[in-house]
């Protein structure tokens, strides 16, 4: 039996690179003479730089300045390609993360993406030919401004002054400069990985929605949709693009100064990766899938990274088992989706490789009818 092990990260808990080890681990106890691959899997948030790592992109290292100005280290990838070229992949929460930040209005309203610029700057200089960014855990709500800056973009006052970074400071643009903006920029493909439908800014944009869990209060929220709407006014007068899409209010708006500035193109997360890792190659390889997740909630059921794994695996008759930490969804929700088998850890199992390596004991339901049959 050849088994695909491709769980999410459990949030919180485990990596997906470690969840998948501990789910490989109580696999081969039930199936010792399994061949057992562990493929970690993301949606295009956490855990795409780690999945493009364990599909062999070289991980590097850089010192930026993170989202409230204190350094950080930031990892990305990057692998040559085919064709000379090269892929980059840059994760926001890695440079500009809420994790590095206490979530204050005051900070909501500083934060900023400058040292993702600083990777795209990195990757640049690697030879990257398409910057691959994954969006998610973000500090900010600066439109993607600060990262602009970092690549040579002046925003720029009434007065000819540069602002300060942060999307606190947009509303006061009037004018860009454009002059030192880094040539390189034209001459590279972005594909960023994008899940919501959220505009750039209005009450479905990105202050209103994704501001509070950012420690914006209601002045602060009302303070960043205001910069955003003349953010995309100023962006809008340099290069004759409207960037209030659906899409471009992920991350604080981040999209928005690259649907401006370069070739970009707005894309699922899922099919993202899927296709920067290779997914499809080892799902047609796999007679059994295991996949999984911290939570299955409603919102797996959305297309996140396993349930949009088990459709795939449904189409190729492949079964599917679920392991997470919580299930909040029936096994008729699971079933739709192509998953025969559910195991629930939460105050279950004291692992993910015990619940598994026990079988049905912590199974939900179907368990060993399925494991007998696949």
């Amino acid at each position: 039996m050849r088994i695909l092990i491709a769980p999410d990260k459990f949030k919180g808990s485990l990596t997906a690179a470690e969840a998948a080890a501990a789910i490989a681990e109580g696999a081969l106890r039930v199936y010792p003479d399994a061949v057992a691959t562990q493929f970690p899997i993301a949606d295009g948030g956490e855990g795409t730089l780690e999945a493009a790592v364990s599909a062999g992109y070289e991980e590097r290292l850089n010192a930026v300045v993170g989202p409230i100005l204190a350094p950080v280290g930031a990892a990305w990838a990057i692998r040559k390609t085919a064709f000379g070229g090269a892929t980059a992949v840059i994760e926001t929460a890695q440079a500009s993360g809420l994790a590095e930040m206490e979530p204050t209005p005051e900070n909501a309203l500083r934060a900023h993406s400058y040292g993702c610029g600083q990777l795209v700057a990195a990757a640049l200089d690697a030879g990257a030919t398409e910057v691959v960014l994954g969006l998610g855990g973000s500090a900010m709500t600066d439109g993607g401004s600060g990262a602009l800056r970092a690549l040579g973009l002046k925003p720029l006052d009434a007065a000819g002054n540069v602002v300060p970074l942060g999307g606190g400071s947009l509303a006061d643009v009037v004018a860009l400069d454009t002059s030192e903006l880094d040539p390189r920029l034209s001459a590279v493909q972005f594909r960023i990985a994008v899940d919501v439908r959220n505009p750039l800014y209005g009450p479905e944009g990105a202050a209103h929605v994704f501001g509070p869990q950012k420690g914006a209060d209601a002045d602060a929220v009302e303070l960043l949709d205001a910069g955003l709407r003349n953010w995309a006014s100023v962006l809008r007068e340099a290069t004759g693009r409207d960037v209030n899409i659906p899409g471009a209010g992920a991350a604080g708006g981040f999209p928005a100064s690259f649907l401006a500035f370069t070739d970009s193109k707005l894309e699922g997360g899922f099919a993202l990766v899927a296709g920067l890792t290779g997914l499809a190659e080892q799902l047609a390889d796999s007679d059994l899938v295991i996949t999984g997740e911290g939570s299955m909630d409603s919102q797996s059921l959305t297309g996140k990274a396993p349930i949009a794994l088990a459709d795939a695996a449904r189409e190729r008759g492949i079964p599917v088992i679920v392991v997470a930490g919580r299930i909040l969804v029936t096994s008729e929700d699971l079933a739709r989706h192509g998953v025969v088998a559910a195991a629930q850890l939460l105050d279950v199992a004291p692992s993910p490789a015990e619940a598994i390596a026990n079988g049905a004991k912590y199974v939900t339901w179907a368990t060993t009818q399925v494991l007998e049959g696949a």
